[in-house]
């Protein structure tokens, strides 16, 4: 396994976190608990995409007079449009 070395920053509550998963054993050092954090984190990743996917499949091969009714296309996307816009006015323009 390759090592590369980094200098990075963490926040105090995550600097905490990281000594205490050292101070309870679970790591021998901080260096270890970053990796190791990572790492479970992309497993946990990996697990939510697998599932997502599931279900998606699952969900796709469902006869159609099983399927639920969203409405008009131009609707689902009402919601985000609005809110999108609302971000844009609120945005300062930059006009030269």
């Amino acid at each position: 396994m390759t090592v590369h070395k980094q200098s990075v920053s963490f926040t105090d509550t995550a600097y905490a976190y990281a000594r205490e998963l050292v101070e309870s054993g679970e790591y021998p050092n901080i260096s270890a608990a970053v990796s190791g954090e990572m790492a479970r984190s992309r497993a946990a990743r990996a697990r939510e995409q697998s599932l997502f996917e599931a279900e998606l499949q699952r969900r796709l091969s469902l006869p159609l007079d099983q399927w639920e009714p969203l409405g008009e296309g131009e609707s689902l996307t009402d919601d985000a449009r609005a809110h999108l816009a609302a971000l844009a006015a609120a945005r300062p323009h930059d006009r030269d």
